[in-house]
């Protein structure tokens, strides 16, 4: 298993994107206002592959084979975490904690809602629809986040990575910055384990990969 960059949460602003010599990319959420922000790393020459490992806990389980195996590879991660998920696994998140040498906590909102503006869903979840609801999203979760486990998130990603220009804005106005990625492991915990494996192995230096740990 490939090992994540030390200084993981591997996320980044727009700003801090460039200084990194990254490539910052927009593409659209079907018919809504919204946007998915990307970023790329440049590799470094000779340098030898290393990947971000980020991990959405949403809402529903806790998938402990997937923690028990970072912590047997000595891996990294950082775990994006709703308020909700925490509510809902107790003994999840104190696996966890217990493996701070594993594990940081990120924030990924109060009730898992996309940052975008507007009605409707995108992929059946319910989107945030409002500026005041975007900022409750967020500091709901940041709150959530503080209260349990004791540390302060720095960096916000949404639900389904979608945002609205204007949620964005808002977000960063909050000091967040938003969690971006370079590559999708699982496609929301939709795939199979074999194709996750096989993103995962596919993984090149610098990406930064998304994938679920609130499963089964």
């Amino acid at each position: 298993m490939t090992k994540c960059a030390p200084q993981c949460p591997a996320c980044v602003t727009r700003r801090s994107a460039l200084a990194l010599g990254l490539a910052a990319v927009a593409t659209p959420a079907q018919a809504l206002d919204a946007i998915e922000p990307r970023f790329r790393r440049t590799p470094t020459p000779g340098g030898s592959r290393r990947i971000a490992l980020t991990l959405d806990a949403c809402n529903g389980g806790f998938d402990r084979r997937i923690a028990d195996a970072l912590v047997a590879h000595h891996a990294r991660a950082t775990i994006f975490l709703t308020a909700d998920w925490i509510r809902q696994n107790p003994a999840g998140l104190a696996f966890l904690r217990a493996h701070p040498e594993n594990f940081r906590f990120e924030n990924h909102g109060q009730h898992h809602l996309p940052a975008v503006l507007g009605t409707g869903t995108i992929w059946g979840l319910r989107i945030a629809g409002t500026l005041d609801a975007v900022r409750r999203e967020v500091t709901g979760g940041a709150a959530a986040i503080h209260a349990a486990t004791g540390t302060t998130p720095r960096w916000y990603r949404a639900a389904a990575a979608r945002y609205s220009p204007a949620a964005i804005a808002e977000i960063t106005s909050l000091g967040f910055a938003i969690a971006a990625f370079t590559l999708n492991g699982d496609e929301g915990a939709s795939l199979p384990a074999h194709a996750v494996a096989s993103r995962v192995a596919a993984a090149r230096d610098g990406d930064i990969l998304i994938g679920h740990i609130n499963q089964p």
